[in-house]
């Protein structure tokens, strides 16, 4: 239910942040430690939450076309394994944990961490649950790639003790190739999510226009890079982030050629996974060499 398989890239994020950070001379492995497993647990609890309102508002009952493990929840609710009320407290138990956990790093980091924690469990929320729930209004793509750039400057912070724009520019690529995985992922449960009124962007635009969508967002990341890079916001080793192009592309051609077709999804949605992994890894590469 914590949906393990897309940890991995919540602690690609942070990691990022600790090469932004130690890139500038800063690193402590054991704060490092602490904020990978504190964000992999933040992100799980996420999960969870977003299993329990899907379950309430109906969306994971009426698909019948997720592609497992990567959308329409775990089905944990839904085959009678475990019940909504038990969700609900494992979301909660989750929380429990992180929150005072962060609360103690940034006792040792500073102040500032408390306002990316807050901001974090503010987003994690506001994606599922109502009033806001801003997965039903188009705006999930959005909340979940500012989630990852909040990732990667929470990783600088703790090391740093402090604000830098490089975590911020060094965030914008990998979060929007994250929100593009949350765009793809759309595509198989538009029909159930249209069905409870879920409007996500793929039920808003039609399969057509969000697959160019995707294409665009994609070539915004490796643009967004590319320009940082040129501006002396990033050093030229990040430009190893470009190797995941070939990936990006490779999945925005197949989802084009698959026209909705739920059958021929499985291929663009693991390499959106895998691109994003590989990006992330790439740039904190880079960061780290040029440090």
């Amino acid at each position: 239910m914590t949906r393990p398989g897309f940890l991995t890239i919540t602690a690609v994020a942070v990691l990022i942040g600790v090469a932004t950070a130690a890139h500038d001379g800063h690193f402590e492995p054991l704060r490092a430690a602490v904020s990978v497993l504190l964000a992999i647990l933040a992100h799980a609890a996420a999960n969870v939450l977003n299993d329990y309102h899907d379950a309430l508002n109906g969306a994971d009952a009426a698909n019948r076309t997720a592609i497992s493990p990567f959308t329409g929840g775990s089905r944990l609710i839904q085959n009678g394994e475990v019940s909504v009320r038990d969700t609900g407290r494992l979301a909660t138990a989750l929380l429990a944990v992180v929150v005072p956990a962060g609360i103690a790093l940034a006792a040792f980091s500073g102040p500032g961490l408390l306002v990316i924690g807050l901001a974090g469990l503010l987003l994690g929320w506001a994606y599922s649950a109502p009033p806001l729930a801003l997965m039903k209004r188009g705006l999930g793509e959005l909340t979940v790639g500012a989630s990852w750039s909040l990732l990667v400057i929470g990783g600088d912070y703790v090391q740093r003790a402090g604000f830098s724009a490089l975590p911020l520019a060094a965030s914008l690529s990998l979060a929007l190739l994250v929100a593009d995985i949350l765009l793809i992922n759309g595509f198989p449960d538009a029909v159930s999510d249209a069905s409870v009124g879920k409007r996500t962007l793929v039920v808003r635009l039609g399969h057509r226009t969000a697959a160019w969508l995707y294409v665009w967002v994609a070539l915004a990341a490796y643009a967004v890079l590319i320009g940082a890079v040129v501006a002396g916001l990033l050093p030229a080793g990040t430009l190893a982030g470009l190797l995941s192009l070939p990936l990006s592309w490779r999945a925005a051609r197949s989802l084009r050629a698959a026209g909705g077709d739920v059958a021929h999804l499985p291929g663009p949605i693991r390499l959106s996974v895998l691109s994003a992994t590989l990006h992330g890894l790439l740039l904190a590469a880079g960061l780290l060499a040029g440090g």
